[in-house]
């Protein structure tokens, strides 16, 4: 069976990418290949490769910027998953795709399950949450993952702005009043690419049917939570650099286009349940991102 990977060069893509490899019948597409703003490229794609599952890694994930092109990150983030939904469908396929905890408010101070109500915040989140209804809508084998505060050492992410400011600065007013999980985006992909293996050794003719005996939303981050001023002070200690001066300001002294939500921790028991995966507490995943 044939498997797609859409955005192999982006955080969790490029990862996937390389567990995967070697281990399955494995077609890794990038923009250049694939533009997920285009729907009539995407079914054409589809409709060449015919595979059977269909992962999606790629998003628009420009938080603050979708505030300035709703139209492009709901392109993206709703028409691109619900078209490649569409077209699993019509091979009697199945879909993997990656959601966000930008789909709640922030309002509650307990860890968010799957079944919590979502009010997205910003037209990030608003576009993602479109992207997960439309998929569920269209009733086919599916596994929709929620993460957040996604990081590694390559694309764009708070990591790596913390890595260039510091080389640029003496001191970082950093927000300390959003609080969330961050997660590694190699623990995603070890996390996703241990399930796709497994559910393929089981059976690989009947792994359609096996995502569809699961199918659902499944929330998939790291253990634990901080701020972001938590998470820019674990990143120098842990990294052994030298530090530039930290000071925790609230939200208001940082005003920002998209408005973020306080509080996003999500509860993985339902990922543990279903398939006896936990993620690790994301200090130790920290750590194994940043050993030299």
């Amino acid at each position: 069976m044939k498997i797609l990977l859409v955005g192999k060069k982006g955080q969790v893509g490029w990862e996937l990418n390389r567990i995967l490899s070697g281990s399955c019948e494995l077609i890794a597409l990038e923009r250049k290949d694939l533009d997920l703003a285009k729907p009539d490229q995407i079914r054409k794609k589809i409709q060449e490769i015919k595979p059977g599952l269909i992962i999606n890694a790629a998003a628009y994930t420009a938080v603050d910027q979708a505030e300035n092109e709703p139209e492009l990150a709901m392109a993206v983030n709703e028409t691109a998953p619900r078209v490649l939904a569409g077209e699993a469908k019509q091979l009697n396929g199945a879909l993997i795709h990656f959601s966000t905890d930008y789909v709640f408010d922030g309002e509650t101070r307990q860890p968010y399950t799957e079944k919590a109500a979502t009010n997205p915040l910003n037209v990030y989140g608003h576009t993602k949450l479109k992207g997960d209804i439309s998929i569920q809508k269209l009733q086919i084998p599916y596994l929709i993952f929620r993460t957040g505060w996604v990081y590694g050492l390559k694309g764009e992410n708070f990591l790596l702005t913390m890595q260039r400011l510091a080389a640029e600065k003496k001191e970082l007013r950093i927000v300390d009043d959003q609080v969330g999980t961050p997660t590694w985006c190699v623990s995603i992909a070890e996390a996703v690419g241990k399930i796709i293996l497994n559910l393929l050794q089981q059976d690989q003719l009947n792994i359609i049917t096996a995502i569809k005996n699961i199918s659902g939303i499944y929330n998939m981050t790291c253990m634990g939570e901080t701020s972001w001023h938590g998470f820019a002070q674990a990143i120098f200690e842990k990294s052994g650099r030298t530090a530039p001066k930290l000071t925790p300001v609230p939200t208001t002294e940082h005003p920002t286009p998209a408005t973020r939500p306080k509080y996003t921790v999500l509860s993985n028991l339902k990922l543990k349940k279903s398939f006896n995966i936990e993620l690790p507490e994301w200090q130790t995943s920290l750590k194994h991102c940043l050993k030299p």
